[in-house]
């Protein structure tokens, strides 16, 4: 039955059926859907959603996600923390080894995240690898790579040291980032490193099998070598993308599909069906500006962009999934100080809409370019929430702003990715999912050299508060949480480097039968590794 059709035939009653299911007995499959496609399968180079949450499943670090977002051992057995919380040292577990049989050690640890920190090495990661000893030092070239805090003592023993104080590393270590990579492999291999599914060696609970590089369908399949597989019940996972919601939804409906996100008007369509589940999420869409350009460079220009947006009309119109608008780059219930305040709402709101300000700035701003009208381009992927969130922008803006003329690009994620890297943009629209749950992740990135400060932004006044942040303050959290609060004042208020949108909420359709499936709030998005099928 298609998907107008079984609309029509329910909406008025009080009952959504379930799906149908092509589940046989004692079948340990599932289909999913990605709304994206896949970059590189390597946990320094990917730079966008999809990715790592194929990283996720196939890798594991020193911890593991487990059952309700808690952070477990993975790779690591054991870990001894020193008293002043700088020196972490971990026992690998003696069964761990590579889909290609060679045993994972302490050395393929100290070699990822060597490449995280190394500047030759091409890597995307956050400036939050900094937590490392050395790592800006070895990033800005001041100090060498064997100087980073991260020793094999042994083959099964490694060495951690860091920076300054750190409790949330564990969440930061399971983060698809900071995932191993063999280094027999990648030196085998070099720059194929993760581009097919041939070219990966893994070590996580599923193999990647039937992914070229550019196709859009995939297999997941249980990796037997995996130290824990006796509880990894899922024989595989069929991975499709899939951009249009309503094309997802007809697959769904078929039983083609037991996994997927909605969005828009079809989260109406389904609500009071069993199989329909809603998470809150700290993910983040929003817009950023290249700095680097002239017409884009004036914070005038950038703030005006900013306030023109209705974030309560985007959120009603576009998303309708339970997205709530968002005025700073900290999403609300994701850093909460031991009082119990939120910080957002200790910090109040940002870039409020105000079409009356936003005029004035503009004004200011096309003086000092000495224009009387912009012609600017927003850069967005193809997939269905991003060209409507485009279409929604151009509209308002234009409406909004005289003189502007507004052009929208549309290209697949993975091309947005690259242009976005080689600042080939006026601004674009993208979604950002934290590390891990700290303030500082969503701010540390509009730092110079920043991880996605695709745009260039820099200001020394930003740079000393999140340093400060870092360290000084590490062990001092009101204090450190002020610091981070001022430095978003003056890259989102003040100089406009990123305008926050909406903080979303995920509704997803799942097959009944599929157990222990979890979507997380922050991070890489699915676990399969809990998953089963009932009879």
């Amino acid at each position: 039955m298609k998907l107008k059709k079984w609309i029509t035939a329910f909406l008025t009653t009080a009952v959504i059926a379930s799906p149908a299911t092509a589940f046989a007995q004692g079948d340990q499959s599932i289909n999913i859907a990605t709304n994206g496609e896949l970059s590189v399968m390597d946990s320094s180079l990917y730079n966008d959603v999809p990715t790592s949450d194929m990283l996720g499943q196939i890798f594991e670090g020193l911890y593991r996600v487990g059952k309700g977002s808690e952070v477990e051992l993975g790779q690591a057995k054991d870990v001894e923390v020193s008293e002043d919380g700088l020196t972490y040292t971990f026992t690998l577990r003696d069964d761990i080894v590579w889909t290609d049989g060679q045993p994972v050690t302490a050395n393929d640890f100290v070699y990822s995240y060597q490449r995280l920190v190394d500047p030759e090495a091409g890597s995307v990661a956050a400036s939050s690898v900094e937590v490392f000893k050395n790592a800006k030092a070895i990033r800005e070239g001041d100090k060498q790579i064997d100087e980073l805090g991260v020793k094999a003592l042994d083959d099964k023993t490694l060495e951690i040291t860091l920076e300054y104080p750190a409790p949330y590393l564990p969440k930061l270590l399971s983060g698809s980032r900071f995932l191993p990579v063999s280094q027999k492999h990648l030196e085998e291999v070099g720059t194929d490193n993760g581009t097919t599914a041939e070219n990966i060696v893994s070590n996580g609970p599923f193999k990647m099998e039937g992914w070229n590089g550019t196709n859009l369908e995939w297999t997941l399949t249980k990796n037997d070598q995996y130290w824990d597989a006796d509880n990894v019940q899922l024989n595989s996972a069929n991975v499709s993308v899939v951009k249009e919601t309503s094309t997802g939804a007809d697959l769904f409906d078929a039983g083609e599909l037991d996994y997927f996100v909605l969005t828009s008007d079809f989260v109406q369509q389904y609500e009071g069906a069993d199989f329909v589940h809603t998470v809150p999420k700290a993910t983040i869409g929003y817009i950023h500006f290249n700095a680097q350009r002239e017409n884009t460079g004036n914070a005038h220009i950038r703030r005006a962009i900013a306030k023109s947006i209705d974030r309560e009309l985007y959120t009603q119109s576009v998303t309708q999934d339970g997205s709530v608008p968002l005025y700073g780059q900290v999403p609300r219930d994701f850093d909460v100080n031991e009082a119990g305040e939120d910080y957002r709402d200790a910090k109040g709101d940002l870039l409020t809409y105000d079409v009356k300000a936003a005029q004035e700035d503009w004004k200011k701003g096309l003086e000092e370019l000495g224009k009387d009208k912009l012609e600017l381009e927003l850069l967005t992927s193809d997939v269905d929430l991003s060209k409507r969130t485009a279409e929604f922008l151009q509209a308002q803006l234009q409406e909004n702003l005289p003189g502007l003329t507004l052009s929208i690009r549309s290209v697949p994620l993975k091309n947005r990715l690259e242009m976005n890297s080689k600042g080939e943009f006026d601004m674009f629209y993208g979604t950002w999912a934290p590390d891990y749950q700290d303030a500082i992740n969503f701010l540390e990135q509009y730092a110079t050299g920043g991880g996605i400060n695709f745009g260039k932004y820099s200001n020394p006044d930003y740079d000393k508060l999140i340093e400060q942040a870092r360290t000084d303050l590490a062990t001092k959290p009101e204090e450190r949480r002020q610091a981070l609060m001022d430095a978003e004042q003056i890259a989102v208020e003040e100089e406009t480097a990123v305008a926050p949108i909406y903080q979303a909420s995920t509704v997803y359709l799942l097959n009944p039968k599929v157990q222990n499936f979890e979507v997380y709030s922050f991070g890489r998005t699915i676990n399969l590794r809990l998953v089963s099928i009932s009879e």
